[in-house]
């Protein structure tokens, strides 16, 4: 399983519920730590529901990802038009675990914004 087939079937291009989506990729104790602040999946649910109103489309692009058993690792790049015209660019590292069947159980994640012409190193 990956974060950005995640990512793509929950906000930047969803083709499922959000219900379905979320029961595909995340566990049911699933929880989401973002700069500091900790959702469970019902406040994670929350949250994808305000991004589905307000994206228009994106693209995530990975540039390294790591699995060790449950330990899951990644970095990307998502760009986003939102449905006011404006557009957001950022680079994230996430960091988490798998549970037992194979979705997310736990992540957290940090990133930070790009200007829209500044090139991200791969390694």
């Amino acid at each position: 399983m990956h974060l950005s087939d995640a990512l793509n079937e929950l906000a930047l291009a969803p083709t499922r519920a959000l219900d379905e989506a979320l029961d595909a990729y995340y566990a049911p104790d699933y929880t989401h730590r973002s700069d500091g602040r900790t959702l469970d999946r019902a406040g994670f649910a929350q949250m994808v529901a305000g991004m589905r109103e307000r994206v228009v489309s994106g693209t995530v692009t990975v540039l390294d990802e790591f699995r060790d058993g449950s330990a899951y690792a990644e970095r990307h790049v998502y760009e986003i038009t939102m449905a006011d015209g404006s557009t957001i660019r950022r680079e994230i590292s996430v960091f988490g675990s798998y549970a037992e069947d194979g979705r997310f159980r736990h992540l957290s994640e940090t990133g930070f914004d790009l200007a829209p012409d500044e090139t991200t190193p791969t390694a």
